[in-house]
């Protein structure tokens, strides 16, 4: 795989990754605020954070471009994450 095809693949798994990852926060904060601060809401911020740990460690072993690249992607999800949002506020 040439430089910038895993660039390009670490960025779209970037994205995935950080989608799930702030869907799984938004979840644990919507618990939270209903009172529910279980079990479940520990979970889902265990489990995202092991896999950010992760999956940022793998792409860290692939190497620098891949790695920013898939923080980069990881950014983009945060920005529409956000974006989503603003919009349900």
């Amino acid at each position: 795989m040439t430089g910038v095809s895993l660039a390009s693949a670490a960025a779209l798994v970037g994205l995935v990754v950080g989608l799930v990852y702030f869907a799984a926060l938004r979840r644990a904060v919507e618990l939270y605020t209903k009172g529910r601060s279980g079990f479940t809401m520990i979970a889902l911020t265990l489990g995202r954070i092991a896999v950010a740990i992760a999956f940022f460690s793998l792409a860290a072993r692939l190497g620098a471009l891949p790695l920013l690249s898939s923080f980069l992607g990881f950014l983009l999800a945060r920005m529409l994450a956000l974006r989503m949002a603003r919009r349900t506020a």
